[in-house]
């Protein structure tokens, strides 16, 4: 069992996953909490769509600066830049999926955890700075 600390912690870090997922307009967010699940992977998976190539890479470049900001935490590992289609960040605690659209339909994660706690974040506006 995890300590409070640890889950306050990724809390914590899947709320700056999300905003930095905002940053850049992400599309159609959804935060799966993984902590009650036997066998779970990480705490939280967060995903995300994005409607280009470009704004994968700009929205996963968004959440690693949002992180490191605020919590001075690095990604463990990285996959998907080169193929550009689904860029996954992994935080051990939260693992962060940021998906072409098609590319998010077809591997349908939310699926695979239809028994975790799913909260849907509304697109926001982010105010200019």
């Amino acid at each position: 069992m995890k300590s409070t600390l640890v889950r306050q912690d990724s809390d914590k870090l899947a709320d700056v996953v999300v905003r930095g997922m905002q940053e850049k307009k992400a599309l159609d967010v959804v935060v799966l909490n993984l902590k009650e699940l036997k066998n779970a992977v990480a705490d939280y998976f967060i995903i995300c769509s994005a409607s280009s190539d470009t704004q994968i890479e700009a929205i996963a470049r968004s959440v690693e600066e949002e992180v490191e900001k605020l919590t001075g935490q690095n990604p463990w590992q990285t996959e998907g830049r080169t193929n550009r289609e689904w860029v996954l960040l992994d935080y051990v605690d939260v693992v962060v999926h940021v998906f072409l659209r098609d590319r998010r339909q077809f591997y349908a994660l939310e699926e695979l955890w239809g028994d975790a706690e799913i909260r849907y974040v509304e697109e926001e506006t982010v105010p200019a700075r």
